[in-house]
């Protein structure tokens, strides 16, 4: 028995040895899969950083171009200050008192506003307000009979306002020139009055 023993501690021992061996190259194996997925890792990471320090530069060389184009350019501000002009001689048109035989421009205005094209017969071209106003007055009609007024009134709060200022126009071109002026259409009669 001592033989059967000895045997079976030998064999013991050589299968203890065996499993020691397969768990030991397991846990090689394990660390060497470990050590490779954290170089992928780090790998990625490096290639993330890479690309965020990329994008990082274009957007700080975009910010130089877009301070570097923000600065006004010299036709820009002699185009404001033309505009200022303008607006500044419109103003003192505006405010001088009318002379016999001028048209109101707050009338012309009014008008235009309450009426729409209508009020463009006050001081506007006859050639553009009579058949604006025969089309305002037909239109309105038939789209009270057919467009409910809920779905007119967008449409009208857009275009009184602007009828309004060619009411404005009409005048005050009728005051510049003492006589009824066209705002739309024929071109080359408005360039040859100009000096």
């Amino acid at each position: 028995m001592a033989d059967d023993d000895k045997a079976l501690m030998e064999r013991l021992a050589a299968l203890e040895a065996e499993v020691k061996a397969d768990a030991d190259e397991k846990d090689a194996r394990k660390q060497a899969a470990m050590v490779k997925i954290r170089e992928q890792q780090a790998a990625k990471q490096a290639d993330i950083d890479e690309a965020l320090e990329s994008d990082r530069a274009v957007a700080r060389s975009r910010a130089v171009k877009k301070r570097a184009t923000d600065l006004p350019d010299m036709n820009d501000v002699g185009g404001a200050l033309e505009l200022a002009a303008k607006a500044n001689s419109v103003r003192s048109e505006l405010a001088q008192t009318p002379k016999a035989g001028d048209k109101s421009w707050l009338k012309s205005m009014a008008a235009s506003v309450l009426l729409g094209p209508v009020g463009w017969l006050y001081a506007g071209s006859m050639r553009e307000a009579v058949p604006a106003s025969a089309a305002y007055i037909a239109f309105a009609a038939l789209a009270a009979k057919i467009i409910p007024a809920m779905l007119l009134w967008p449409v009208m709060l857009v275009g009184l306002p602007l009828s309004g200022l060619a009411g404005l126009t009409y005048a005050l071109q009728y005051n510049r020139t003492g006589k009824r002026q066209r705002l739309f259409g024929d071109k080359s009669a408005k360039q040859k009055q100009l000096p």
